[in-house]
């Protein structure tokens, strides 16, 4: 099978994992990349070895590129995707899929008139850990799913993050910032969301920096950093999702619990690949840790691009899709337009459930 030739633009800290493994799937060649740093990208080109360092635009009229793996910002997400588009070109975007849901349906729309694909993080839902739970509840062991629970609770990325104001922006908070892992991993395991209701708040209306590049500056609050809500599968299951940078003394709270009506699933947090799979059926009481899937149970992230490539190459679906990523754009918005106007919100979109990974297959191949 012919590689499919692949360009990134944005090479920030997350291009790393992607240069690193786009390199190790053998249906991709990575060719070209390019930032408004240009010297930035001239330095991660030399460290991946990438033979061009374009600019955005030299990289967009290469055309040789197929693929373009955008990982900017997300307030130029939608941008850089619709001109890659325009250039012909499929393109896998970093989590979220546009900032807005307007953004969100000119990029598929936009794909759609270009008969090209539209993919988007997050791909971790790929990993042997969450293949391993959806084995388990495809295969019956707790039962008919009816309720889920998952919990990200922390303090907030002031503390660490060089540059952490963008995650008190409009566009950031804790939903935005890593609410696509956990809604992913719920509609690959449970399906796709019918009804939403959300509360929203804030703890804080200013941070101040502790991370040592900006240490004392200060942060103004202007989005909420506490989301709780419900969400109603179309499946009828019922799940409870709170996503929570106001957490300033820890939880112990799981990541993701699956209830059925023969027992329960604990699911590894779905921002990594792997992580332990544990199961408790009715009656017992000792949970049981399951042996995961052969797959892939390290940082992965690059994935995605390569199973949108052997889409590309055979004309199947590829399961990180952008409607997949819209319809996870639509139910965190949901969440702050139900707080706000004290009603359920009704999904508009829905999506298909991702196909499982075949199992058994060499490393680094997906067909």
């Amino acid at each position: 099978m012919d590689k499919v030739k692949v360009g990134i633009i944005g090479c920030g800290k997350i291009s790393s994992i992607y240069m690193e493994n786009c390199q190790k799937f053998e249906i991709l060649d990575l060719v070209a990349c390019a930032d408004l740093d240009l010297e930035r990208a001239k330095e991660q080109a030399d460290k991946y070895n990438i033979p061009s360092v374009y600019t955005t635009e030299q990289l967009l009229n290469d055309p040789e590129i197929e693929i373009v793996i955008n990982l900017t910002i997300p307030a130029v997400h939608a941008d850089v995707c619709l001109k890659a588009i325009e250039a012909g070109k499929h393109v896998y975007v970093e989590k979220p899929l546009a900032v807005t849901r307007e953004e969100g349906r000119q990029v598929l729309s936009a794909a759609r008139e270009k008969g090209v694909l539209v993919g988007s993080a997050p791909e971790t839902f790929f990993g042997s850990g969450i293949q391993t739970v959806l084995k388990l509840i495809e295969e019956g062991v707790i039962g008919e799913p009816v309720a889920a629970t998952s919990f990200m609770m922390g303090r907030g990325h002031e503390h660490w993050h060089p540059d952490p104001e963008f995650y008190y922006a409009a566009g950031g908070g804790p939903m935005f910032d890593m609410g696509p892992y956990y809604l992913t991993a719920l509609v690959q395991l449970l399906g796709p969301i019918r009804t939403v209701s959300g509360m929203t708040g804030k703890a804080l209306v200013e941070r101040t920096i502790t991370s040592e590049k900006k240490s004392g500056n200060k942060i103004p609050v202007q989005i909420p950093t506490h989301v709780a809500g419900t969400l109603r599968f179309e499946n009828g299951a019922i799940a409870t999702l709170i996503t929570s940078f106001d957490i300033f003394g820890g939880s112990n709270l799981p990541h993701i619990e699956i209830y059925g009506t023969l027992g329960t699933i604990q699911v590894p947090d779905p921002n990594n690949f792997g992580g332990p799979v544990k199961f408790r059926l009715m009656g017992q009481n000792e949970w049981t840790e399951q042996k995961l899937l052969s797959g892939y149970d390290q940082n992965t992230r690059g994935i995605g691009p390569a199973d949108m490539a052997y889409a590309i190459r055979t004309g199947r679906k590829h399961r990180a899709s952008g409607e997949l990523a819209y319809h996870v754009l639509e139910a965190m918005w949901a969440f702050h337009d139900s707080s706000d106007t004290h009603s359920f919100y009704e999904m508009k979109s829905t999506c298909t459930r991702p196909e499982a990974l075949p199992i058994g297959l060499a490393p680094y191949t997906l067909d």
